[in-house]
């Protein structure tokens, strides 16, 4: 049986939208009455993600001082993951047609993301994949679960998804970011990196992935043709 173990955010979801949405609330919380900042459009905003510049580095590019741009990178990571931005969360287009060509396939399939049950539940309601993700095929964190760092985590899920999962004769990992490949590697799986999350070309590279593709699409061709 061969498997795919999928990350949700940047393979299946595109979650760029929310990032800037939550960008622009935050440097306006944090700015003063009377002061003029630069909003950064959302092509320069989600370069930079994808660059992994550090949050404080973006606010201060947004024309906040040192000590605003530390507030406004707290704010953040305390509100980007919040329920109700969440509705500007999009389906990247091409993994509709890719989830289904792996069920069609037969290829088992499992979803590993470091989203806790009710913001995964939220986001398979809203983008209608509940057929491609039964519960037993969900890893991701429980609404209690205090986080450390994503790349200490997901390891966690992956080490449970190993004892849990019925014994597949090949795995592949896709994914977006260093947390998939730490994920992937714990457990000796190969990773392929996608193009279409919040990590570019030269921070996925610097991991030395099997493979970097454009979408999951592009990863399930990949995997296929490997295994042909």
């Amino acid at each position: 049986m061969l498997r795919i173990i999928t990350d949700f955010d940047g393979p299946i979801m595109d979650v760029s939208e929310r990032y800037y949405q939550v960008y622009l609330l935050c440097l306006h919380q944090t700015q003063t009455p009377d002061q003029k900042i630069t909003i950064l459009s959302k092509a320069e905003f989600w370069a930079l993600k994808r660059a992994q510049v550090p949050e404080v580095e973006i606010g201060v590019k947004s024309g906040l001082d040192p000590e605003q741009a530390i507030a406004f990178s707290h704010r953040r990571k305390q509100q980007v993951h919040q329920i109700e931005y969440l509705k500007f969360d999009r389906l990247i287009p091409t993994a509709p047609a890719a989830l289904t060509k792996i069920q069609a396939a037969h290829i088992d399939l499992v979803v590993m993301t470091m989203r806790r049950v009710q913001e995964l539940d939220t986001a398979l309601n809203q983008a209608n994949l509940h057929q491609f993700f039964p519960l037993p095929s969900r890893y991701c964190l429980s609404n209690d679960y205090i986080k450390t760092t994503d790349v200490a985590d997901k390891p966690l899920l992956m080490a449970r998804a190993a004892t849990e999962l019925t014994p597949a004769s090949q795995t592949w990992m896709i994914g977006d970011t260093e947390a998939d490949i730490a994920a992937a590697r714990s457990q000796d799986i190969p990773f392929i990196g996608v193009l279409s999350g919040i990590r570019d070309q030269a921070n996925l590279a610097q991991h030395q992935p099997q493979a970097i593709v454009p979408d999951l699409a592009a990863a399930v061709d990949y995997i296929l043709a490997t295994i042909s």
